[in-house]
C-alpha cells in the first residue's frame, strides 16, 4: 500500500498534542490545590476524573469508528478538547474545571482509539512497528515540553512581564492568584487549530482488521472467562496508576517535603520524568531485542522500585533525581504488559485491546486512593501505596505464560553480521 506521509504526519502530531494535553496535571497540581483550597482527596479527584474518561469511552469509541470514520471521530475528539479548555478558561471554578477535565479526558480517549489504526493504514503495514515507536517518542517530548510551556508563562504572569506580546495577553485573561489558567487558552487554541488541521486532510479509507475491530457481546464474555484477560487489564490499571502516581504527586511533594518551587523546579522535575522515560523508551527496544520482555520488566520494575524509594525517603538533592529517574525505569512496562496480554489470547484481540485500554483508568482510581490515604496520614505514606502496584506489576514478570515471546537475536549474532 501507497504510504501517506501527510496522514502519518497529521497523526504524529496528534500524538504530540495528546501527550501536551494530557501529561500537564502534575504540574498543575500544586497551583491548582491551593487555588481552590483542595484537601489530598480533592486533589486525588482532577487525575480521577480526566482517567475515568479513558475506562468510559475506549469501547464506545471503537464502535463509533466503525460507522463514523476517523476523520469525524478525530474533529469530534478536539472539538470536545476545545470545548473543555475553553470553557473552564472562560469560567475558571472549580466544578467548571472537573467538568473540563472529563471532557478533555473523553476526546483524547476517542483520539487514542482512532490514530492507531489510521497509523497502519496511512504508514503502511510493514513500517507500523517503526512509526509507532516514532509516535511514543514524540508523546514523550510532548511531555517534556508541556511542562515548561507551564512554568514560563506562570512565572513571567507572575512576575508582570507584560511587555512580552503573549504575556501581556494572558495577563488581562486570567484571574489574579491563577496564572496557571493560562495553560488552557493555550490548549483551546491548540484544539481550534487541529480541528482546521483535520478538516482540510484527505483521510483513506481505514480498513479496520479483524483484530483491530470491536467484537461482539459473545467475544467479551469469551474473554472475561479467561483469567490472563482479567490479570493484565489490571496490569495496565497498575501501570497507569503508578505511572500518573509520581507525575502527578511529585511536584506537590517535593514542595511539602523540601520546600521545592512548584512553578519553577517542581515542574521541571515533571518534565524530567517524561523526558527520562521517552530515553528509557529507547534502551528499552535495544534490550528487548537482547532478552526476554519478562526478564526487562522484572529488571526495570525492581529499579523503578528503589527510584521510588529513594525520592520518598532521601535528601532533596535524591528526591529531585530519583522522582524523574523512576520515569526512565517505569518506560518499558506499558508495551510490554500490552504484547504479553495480546500474546496471550488466540482470539478477539481488538476486545481485548479495549479492554485493556479501559484499564487506563487506573490513574484514575490510584490517585483517589493515594489523596484519601494521605488525608488520613500523610503524602508520603500515600504515594507508599504505588509499592503495591508495582509489585504488581513484578508479579507478572513471573507467572506470564505468551503463546508467543518476543523474538530476540544473541549478541554473537550481531557481531557476525
Amino acid at each position: 500500500m501507497k504510504r501517506n506521509y501527510v496522514i502519518v504526519a497529521l497523526i504524529l502530531l496528534t500524538f504530540f498534542v495528546i501527550s501536551f494535553l494530557t501529561n500537564i496535571l502534575g504540574a498543575l497540581n500544586p497551583n491548582v490545590s491551593a487555588g481552590y483550597h483542595l484537601t489530598e482527596t480533592q486533589a486525588g479527584f482532577l487525575p480521577f476524573v480526566f482517567f475515568i474518561a479513558y475506562g468510559i469511552m475506549s469501547i464506545p469509541s471503537g464502535i463509533l469508528l466503525e460507522k463514523w470514520g476517523g476523520k469525524r471521530m478525530m474533529i469530534l475528539a478536539f472539538l470536545l478538547a476545545f470545548l473543555g479548555a475553553f470553557g473552564f478558561a472562560l469560567f475558571p471554578q472549580f466544578n467548571i474545571f472537573m467538568l473540563s477535565l472529563f471532557i478533555i479526558g473523553t476526546g483524547m480517549a476517542v483520539l487514542q482509539v482512532v490514530i492507531n489504526p489510521l497509523l497502519r493504514v496511512a504508514g503502511g503495514e510493514e513500517h507500523y512497528a517503526f512509526n509507532s515507536v516514532l509516535a511514543q517518542l514524540i508523546f514523550g517530548l510532548a511531555s517534556f515540553i508541556s511542562p515548561q510551556m507551564y512554568s514560563y508563562l506562570v512565572t513571567n504572569i507572575d512576575k508582570g512581564a507584560v511587555n512580552k506580546p503573549l504575556i501581556g495577553m494572558m495577563s488581562r485573561l486570567v484571574p489574579a492568584g491563577f496564572s496557571w489558567v493560562s495553560v488552557y487558552w493555550v490548549f483551546a487554541l491548540i484544539s481550534i487549530l487541529m480541528i482546521l488541521v483535520i478538516a482540510v486532510v484527505r483521510f483513506p479509507k481505514v480498513e479496520l482488521q479483524e483484530d483491530e475491530k470491536s467484537g461482539t457481546r459473545a467475544s467479551y464474555i469469551e474473554l472475561f472467562k479467561n483469567k490472563y484477560v482479567i490479570l493484565y487489564f489490571f496490569g495496565i490499571f497498575a501501570y497507569v496508576g503508578t505511572e500518573q502516581g509520581i507525575s502527578y504527586w511529585m511536584s506537590k511533594f517535593l514542595y511539602i517535603y523540601h520546600g521545592i518551587n512548584p512553578d519553577t523546579v517542581g515542574a521541571h522535575a515533571v518534565s524530567y520524568f517524561w523526558g527520562l522515560m521517552t530515553i528509557g523508551g529507547v534502551l528499552g527496544l535495544v534490550l528487548l531485542k537482547l532478552f526476554d520482555s519478562k526478564q526487562v520488566m522484572r529488571w526495570f520494575t525492581v529499579l523503578a522500585i528503589v527510584s521510588l524509594a529513594a525520592g520518598l525517603w532521601g535528601g532533596t538533592k535524591i528526591a529531585l533525581w530519583a522522582f524523574p529517574v523512576s520515569g526512565f525505569f517505569l518506560s518499558v512496562m506499558y508495551p510490554i504488559i500490552v504484547s504479553l496480554g495480546l500474546n496471550s489470547v488466540a482470539k478477539h484481540h481488538g476486545s481485548f485491546a479495549g479492554i485493556l485500554m479501559t484499564g487506563i483508568a487506573g490513574g484514575a482510581v490510584i490517585q483517589l486512593l493515594i489523596g484519601g490515604i494521605s488525608d488520613l496520614t500523610s503524602l508520603r505514606t500515600g504515594m507508599v501505596f504505588l509499592f503495591v502496584t508495582l509489585g504488581y506489576i513484578l508479579s507478572i514478570s513471573f507467572w506470564a505464560k505468551p503463546l508467543v515471546n518476543n523474538k530476540t537475536v544473541s549478541l554473537k549474532e550481531i557481531f557476525k553480521s
